[in-house]
């Protein structure tokens, strides 16, 4: 008998409708992709996340009754599982770290939406971190012009260990404690403490530095697997 392949069940949320109908028409036709729910504001892609549970939440940054970033924010503490992708027309580092630090993992500027959304849903929902490729070299460049030379220098400096490195890459693919201590076969609080000690050795505050560290030193792959 055949093997059935589960749906990617996708929920848009989009104030305006030539958007979602846009969106609609990429989506639909990705074989075993499903849109489950539309939203025409941020509230209401909350309640439709917290109802529907789908796998992947694109949602636009500007919508009315709650924006997308508190969106972002509500719907991953509502539905843990459901990966959310950004849509926006922001070109700004300072942005990005606001929708990496709201639990988002995709982030598509608008102009990019044609080229880039089924990459950006097909990446979030195995895991991975997706920005466009213009966001991403902008990132990259603003985060090591900004970056004190000090600072800098102990970043390139720091010896990690390879469970540090491991712990480092599952951070930035956005695993808890518990789901880090589950796949290294460790308890809770010795991954707890690891990351503790990996925060104070690199001198990061946030996961956004920790997700910025890993693309930059190339650690979003398991060991041995190409991107």
């Amino acid at each position: 008998m055949a093997r059935r392949t589960k749906k990617l069940r996708i929920l848009v949320a989009d104030d305006h409708e030539l958007v979602r109908r846009g969106i609609r028409g990429q989506l639909h036709a990705r074989r075993g992709w499903i849109i489950v729910g539309e939203a025409t504001n941020g509230q209401e892609a909350v309640e439709k996340a917290s109802k529907l549970k789908p796998d992947v939440a694109i949602v636009d940054i500007s919508m009315p009754d709650l924006d997308g970033l508190q969106a972002t924010r509500q719907i991953r503490e509502a539905t843990p599982s459901t990966e959310v992708v950004v849509l926006t027309m922001h070109e700004s580092d300072q942005m990005v770290r606001r929708v990496l630090e709201a639990g988002a993992r995709g982030y598509v500027l608008k102009s990019d939406l044609a080229a880039h959304l089924v990459k950006a849903v097909k990446d979030v929902s195995l895991g991975k971190l997706f920005l466009t490729p213009k966001v991403s070299e902008m990132v990259l460049k603003g985060f090591l012009k900004t970056a004190d030379e000090h600072d800098l220098k102990e970043h390139l400096q720091a010896r990690l260990t390879p469970r540090e490195g491991e712990i480092i890459r599952l951070l930035a693919l956005g695993k808890s404690n518990k789901e880090i201590s589950s796949e290294l076969g460790i308890t809770i609080r010795t991954a707890e403490t690891h990351r503790a000690k990996i925060m104070l050795k690199l001198g990061m505050h946030s996961l956004a530095e920790v997700i910025h560290y890993a693309i930059r030193h190339k650690m979003m792959s398991a060991p041995g697997v190409s991107e």
